[in-house]
């Protein structure tokens, strides 16, 4: 192989740019070839950002609750809040909502209906992001079945799941991870990567034919260092794998080996500090947390490759009101949508 370019890489704040205004709660992002984005938002539903820069918020019905909640922490736990967001084969836009617990499914007019709000006859849980594959196989991490999430950011609560969605049956295929987050197949589909945020790590698992999950390692260092809440991972096409570090608004890469580089580093050293060591005596409080999160996109959320050659990288965020970007010196790993021709996208 090539010499791996990341490696003489950083981000240099001078040169990013930023997409979007007024958001609320971009977390994930989707990019079309065209150069559209679609970024979750908190007020249900999504902000279609077109390749002229004008936004239109797409909702079946719209919420306030975000911009009007009594406090920060209803903000972030009441309502409706689109958190993972994938493009159906159709062209539909998945949901999973991290207020309603549910998966759904959204048109691009608005119109929404319910795949799943249980599993095993009980709830599912804060479903927390989706994911469909190259074979139309339709995957799903729940974080916690914990109702406050917060109550969850701890070090020995392992209720987290990632779960398989196929023709209305839903199925839970592997268990017992610590605040499931995002998830990404490699090029060939052969491992998934799997975010645990409490874990401070990456877990893969190799997937078969069958869809059938196998081999669970550890992938990198066991722990992502000081202040590791990974949230959002995408790979690029030399395979190394990106990432962000939520309440220590860090983004970082694992290289094909699983060394560890980090990209930008924006977090608070002193609230940093507070909450590393509340998070380890299991003792995260509302006002512990929230005071992390700054810089460019605070509580760094994703990652997103788009742009004509996908190296422009998109980063979601739960606190910011605009998406951040800046060029990579390697294009992305396409995702299974980028290809796809889709009638009215």
């Amino acid at each position: 192989m090539l010499a791996n370019p990341i490696l003489d890489f950083g981000v240099d704040k001078a040169v990013v740019q930023y997409a979007g205004s007024d958001l609320q709660r971009p977390e994930c992002i989707l990019a079309e070839r065209d150069g559209t984005l679609w970024a979750a938002d908190a007020r249900g539903g999504v902000v279609r950002i077109g390749p002229d820069g004008g936004q239109q918020i797409i909702t079946q019905k719209r919420s306030t609750s975000f911009a009007g909640a009594p406090s920060e922490a209803a903000r972030y736990l009441e309502g409706t809040l689109p958190n993972g967001l994938a493009f159906a084969a159709n062209g539909d836009i998945l949901v999973s909502n991290f207020g309603t617990d549910r998966l759904e499914i959204m048109t691009r007019e608005g119109d929404t209906r319910v795949l799943a709000d249980n599993i095993d006859g009980l709830p599912i849980g804060k479903v927390n992001f989706v994911l469909r594959d190259s074979r139309n196989r339709i995957w799903i991490t729940v974080s916690t079945r914990v109702k406050n999430w917060m109550h969850a950011l701890r070090t020995d609560l392992t209720d987290g799941y990632l779960a398989r969605y196929d023709d209305g049956d839903i199925r839970i295929v592997a268990d017992g991870f610590r605040f499931t987050n995002e998830i990404r197949f490699d090029a060939k589909e052969e491992f998934l990567y799997v975010v645990e945020t409490a874990g401070g790590c990456i877990t893969r698992l190799r997937i078969d034919e069958r869809g059938v999950p196998s081999d669970r390692e550890v992938f990198g260092p066991r722990r992502l260092g000081k202040g590791a809440w990974p949230d959002g991972i995408a790979f690029d096409s030399y395979g190394n794998l990106w990432g962000t570090l939520v309440y220590s608004d860090q983004l970082f890469i694992l290289t094909p080996k699983g060394d560890l580089r980090i990209l930008l580093d924006e977090g608070d050293p002193e609230q940093l500090d507070a909450l590393e060591q509340a998070f380890f005596r299991n003792n995260v409080t509302e006002d512990i947390l929230f005071r992390t999160g700054r810089g460019i996109a605070p509580w760094m959320a994703s990652v997103t490759f788009g742009g004509p050659d996908l190296r422009r990288v998109y980063v979601g965020s739960l606190k910011g009101t605009r998406i951040p970007y800046f060029r990579s010196p390697i294009a992305g790993l396409p995702m299974v949508h980028w290809n796809e021709s889709i009638a009215g996208s």
